[in-house]
Order: structure tokens, then sequence, then C-alpha cells
């Protein structure tokens, strides 16, 4: 099966959605019954070529999108249907909630998460209208949706109602990376001294946004860091919009001299951090997935996560789960986190049973069975081409 994904919107520096496009990308490249095709900024040609090093046939990279992002949004609508139609592909992936509306070919869309309808204030504003409306035009014309949680997909459900079947498929972890064990000895060690991080030390990994709720971590921290004088709350992510609020959270608390800011860390470092931390929170209000919450379960390391998302749903019993927005909830869960005992060891390693079940090569499959159901349910070419000319005039 040939396969059009499109990775233009994956940033230098990727979290959240970006990670999911790339272990995506690399999953399916090693299926043999899959002929990736990739559609790249035109920068980012280097990068994705060496998506499968040895394998050229794994995937065909093609450079060809302008780099800034309103430029890129045009492409998508104006130039790559017409070249999906000499690519020769059986299906188009979508994986950032935009798609090619006038593509001919079938179209599967990734829908991360609804809190552009829900929670508009978590977002920027030039961000919410655009988002709102590709939400509801893969609805509307997508031939299947992939939402990467149960709690997505029924959201989804609620607020638009799309046309097409609806695949839940969750993330994967790569398990060579995120695992309880230090692969080499010392190196963990190593990594955490080239980041300034000294045990021991609750950490935060993410983006710094409305969402992730790291002003309420802040006043957790600031609760239970008096009876702890040697505890370092690590914040490890880069910052995004309103991290200037966790700023103030931090000065108000008196907080200065014990938050570690890492900024942005690369691949090699997040293992690292995951299983040196005595505790990892993450206490974001929403998420789509929540890879870092897995990961964590992955590396062993005591997980603190929100009740009611999808993190729990991924979680369960493996996690403490606190409700959202409760600064002293969230304080008491990683105050008994960090006491240990026979509990948290319990879900340590129920958390190393979940991680388990979750891989990029089950993620892979389920995403296609997704395209397969999208070829099956457009028919023939010819149809597939009426159909769109219908839709294109809606």
């Amino acid at each position: 099966m040939r396969v059009s994904l499109d990775v233009t919107a994956v940033p230098p520096h990727p979290v959240g959605a970006g990670r999911y496009t790339i272990d995506l990308a690399a999953a399916l490249a090693r299926r043999e019954d899959v002929e990736l095709v990739l559609w790249a900024r035109r920068p980012d040609g280097a990068r994705w070529a060496e998506l499968s090093p040895g394998d050229s046939a794994a995937a065909t990279v093609r450079a060809e999108a302008p780099e800034p992002r309103p430029l890129r949004l045009v492409w998508e609508q104006v130039t790559l249907p017409r070249r999906l139609d000499r690519s020769g592909a059986e299906v188009h992936h979508a994986p950032h909630y935009t798609m090619p509306e006038r593509a001919r070919v079938p179209v599967v869309v990734t829908v991360h998460d609804l809190t552009f309808f829900d929670h508009p204030e978590w977002h920027e504003r030039t961000k919410v209208p655009v988002f709102r409306r590709a939400i509801r035009r893969a609805a509307a014309r997508a031939d299947a949706i992939v939402c990467v949680s149960r709690r997505t997909a029924d959201l989804l459900g609620s607020r638009v109602q799309p046309r097409g079947p609806v695949f839940v498929v969750p993330h994967g972890v790569d398990h060579a990376r995120f695992r309880p064990e230090d692969p080499s000895l010392g190196s963990d060690a190593g990594h955490l001294a080239a980041l300034g991080v000294r045990s021991p030390f609750v950490l935060f990994l993410g983006t710094i946004e409305p969402r992730k709720a790291v002003p309420d971590l802040v006043r957790a921290f600031a609760r239970i860091a008096p009876g702890r004088p040697g505890l370092t709350l690590v914040l490890a992510g880069q910052p995004g919009w309103g991290a200037e609020k966790v700023k103030r959270a931090i000065a108000d608390e008196g907080l200065a001299g014990r938050v570690i800011h890492t900024g942005y860390v690369g691949d090699g470092d997040v293992p690292p951090l995951l299983r040196g931390a005595a505790a990892v929170a993450y206490p974001a209000h929403e998420e789509g997935f929540g890879l870092p919450a897995l990961e964590a379960l992955a590396c062993g390391a005591p997980l603190v996560t929100t009740a009611g998302t999808a993190m729990a749903e991924v979680a369960g019993e493996a996690a403490l789960l606190v409700p959202p927005g409760s600064a002293d909830q969230l304080a008491e869960a990683i105050d008994a986190t960090l006491a240990g005992g026979p509990e948290v060891a319990r879900r340590r390693d129920m958390g190393l049973a979940v991680a388990a079940n979750y891989t990029w090569e089950r993620s892979a499959a389920g995403h296609v069975e997704a395209y397969r159901a999208a070829i099956a349910a457009t028919g023939s070419v010819g149809d597939r081409r009426s159909r769109r000319s219908r839709r294109s005039r809606r």
C-alpha cells in the first residue's frame, strides 16, 4: 500500500503531535506492506531522509512545502492535491488536524484533542478559529479519522459528528529508549549533570503552556518544599504561549532557588530525566494522549497525573490521580509518592506492565487499518473524483 504522509507541521524541536508524527513515520517505514511517501518542508529533506538509513525503498521524501506556516497551509490546499494525483499514493494521512480538502485520493486525518472548542483560552487566539475550522472540515470530508485516545474520540463525536469512521489508535513508546534500567552504568548521571539537575527532584516534562497547569504544580511544590529541603522541581520543556504565568508563580512562592528550568531537552536526555526522578508530575488539565505520562511509566517512574483525562485512561491505577486544578491535592499526591512504600512500588510494577502494551508497531498497525478502511470506503477512482467534486461545492 502506497501511503502519503504529511510531515510538514513537525517543528525542529518536536513535542506532542510532532513526536507522534516522527515515531509513526518510522514505524510505518519499517513495515513491509507499506510504501511511504513523506511530504516535508523544503529545508527539511535531509532530516526525513534519515528516517530509515540504509533502506531507500522504505520512504520517499518530497521536500516541497514552503517553510512559513501560512504559505505551508496554502500549499496544502492548492499544490498538494495535484502532487498526490501524480504520486501514486492510494491514501493520504494528514496527522495534524488539517487536510488537503480537494484531494482526490482517500484522506485520513488525526485529531489529537478538542480543546480548541472546549477551552480556547488555553491557545493563542489566532490558532483557535484555524483549528476549529480544520476539525469541522475533517469531520465532514475525511474518509476516516484517527483519534489518539477514547476520550478524544468521544469528545469529537459530541462536538462535530464525523461523517466517516473513527479509529481510536493510541500512541506507542520506544521501549529500547524508555526502560527502567540505565543502558550503561553512569550514563544517566552524566546526562543529568550536563542539565544541571541533581537528585532528588520532581520532574515535569513537556511544553510549558496554559493547559499543562504548571502554575498549579509550582504551588503544590511550595507546600511540600519546606519539609524536603534537598528537593528541587525540574521543569523540562520549552516555554510556550502563556509561560510567563509560571515565572510569576515561582516568584510569588519564593521558589527561585528550588526550581530548575532546563528548556527544551533532546531525545537522549528524556529517559535519564524520567529514570532519575523521585516523582513525575504531569498535572495537565487535558491532553489528546499525554505521551510523557506513558514514557514515565515505561521508565518505571512514579507518576502523578490528572483524573478524568487521556493520561488516566492510559495509566489507570498505575498512577496516582488527582482532580484538575487542585494544588493542595496535587501536593498531597506528590508527597505520598516521595514517601515511597509498598503502594508506590505496586504502582511502579503496574506501570511497567501497562507501558509494555503500547508500542509504535501496534500503533502503526492501527493506522494501517484506518488507511485500508478509507480506501475501501471510497470505491473506484472515478467514484472518488465525483465525490470530492461534490464536497468541494459545499
